[in-house]
């Protein structure tokens, strides 16, 4: 497969593999002429949040504000005493990252670095952030909570959010979508979900997208293997009506 340089990749929740994120990069092999973007949720769940995140912010990498870090910096704002706060992200994977820190305090650096990340990426035909929007607003409109959060009411959007921008995602594990087998992309009306699961037991992938190519990179965190394909068959097309919207009762992990 013949690929264009530079490239821009694009990396899915590592959830604190940073192993297997080791693995995805050495496959990928990115360039120093390479851009390479995060999603967030770098934290939570895998052994070596720790690790992960002060590998992005040393290379200085554009990372987005996922709902992990969201909660982490929740907890950081009642210093740690909001019970429900703590709960959330205790039973989001927190621990993990704890843990992750040698059970000391989380660096002020990295804290500053959590608080300082964007909600979007705007890279003029592709448009990057954590969760996807509500289609029912505007830009300017969108607020961290729907761009770390929001589910079924992005997903099936009818029409485009942009005409001329795809809308590249992680946040929902992509397998837990209509028909999508894990490892398998998952895509829309104007979006690409990219988060493959890499701390699921029934995935274990975490995938690099190298969109300037139409190239998928993953590497399984659970057994090391990796492999690379091309788009077309990485992906799998979800119709707006298979999205069953819930707008009562909205999902608050993953």
């Amino acid at each position: 497969m013949s690929e264009i340089n530079p490239r821009r990749i694009i990396i899915g929740d590592v959830h604190g593999y940073y192993q297997g994120l080791m693995i995805l990069l050495k496959e990928i092999a990115p360039s120093s002429a390479d851009q390479v973007y995060f999603l967030g949720d770098l934290i939570d769940r895998g052994p070596q949040s720790a690790q992960v995140v002060n590998f992005v912010k040393e290379n200085n990498y554009p990372c987005l504000l996922g709902n992990h870090e969201q909660m982490l910096l929740n907890v950081m704002a009642h210093n740690f005493n909001s019970n429900q706060a703590i709960q959330a992200w205790l039973y989001s994977g927190g621990q993990a990252t704890i843990t992750s820190y040698q059970g000391a305090k989380i660096p002020p650096d990295h804290l500053d670095w959590f608080a300082n990340l964007p909600t979007y990426l705007d890279l003029e035909d592709v448009w990057l952030t954590h969760a996807g929007v509500d289609p029912r607003k505007s830009v300017s409109e969108q607020t961290a909570e729907e761009l770390c959060w929001i589910r079924d009411e992005f997903h099936s959007m009818e029409l485009p959010y942009f005409t001329e921008k795809l809308i590249i995602v992680g946040h929902t594990i992509t397998f837990t979508l209509p028909r999508v087998a894990p490892g398998q992309l998952a895509q829309g009306e104007g979006w690409l979900d990219i988060d493959t699961g890499a701390y699921h037991p029934r995935s274990g992938w975490l995938t690099g997208l190298d969109i300037t190519n139409n190239l998928v990179y993953q590497a399984n965190v659970f057994n090391n293997s990796v492999r690379t394909l091309p788009l077309a068959k990485a992906v799998t097309r979800i119709e707006p009506k298979e999205i069953k919207v819930n707008r009562r009762h909205k999902q608050r992990t993953c």
